[in-house]
């Protein structure tokens, strides 16, 4: 199984891959499932800016489509950025369709690097609030 360290590696590649012509702001993620399969995607843009897909968000649609649902870890790379950049709300609300509070997340800019969870990065998680009143 990968570790967080080669997580990110992958994702770091994965950035490579960007299609990001407006922004030139490339996002690589790694999905890590319970198996040790890692899925990865890259943000690819389009001129309709609402049309963006986020590398995190097709990390996981791309997991999703292969039949995996068993996620155990993420990790993000901004390699244009300095610091650590965190997932988007929509990404957050995508992976916690799939994961739990304690689903490490891991993201990395070129000198920052943060280590956290799923449950500290979406605190309020309605989705999981009312499956626990059902």
């Amino acid at each position: 199984m990968a570790d967080s360290d080669e997580l990110l590696e992958r994702a770091r590649c994965a950035a490579e891959s960007s299609y990001c012509p407006y922004s030139r702001f490339r996002v690589g993620a790694a999905l890590l499932c319970s198996d040790g399969t890692v899925f990865t995607g890259t943000n690819v843009e389009n001129r309709s800016y609402g049309l963006t897909n986020c590398a995190e968000r097709s990390a996981v649609f791309s997991a999703v489509s292969a039949g995996r649902r068993d996620f155990q870890a993420m990790a993000i790379c901004t390699p244009d950025s300095e610091s650590a950049v965190a997932p988007c709300g929509a990404c957050r609300q995508v992976l916690s369709e799939f994961a739990g509070e304690d689903f490490p997340v891991t993201f990395a800019g070129e000198k920052q690097r943060v280590d956290t969870t799923l449950g500290q990065l979406y605190p309020y998680d309605s989705l999981h609030d009312l499956r626990g009143k059902n």
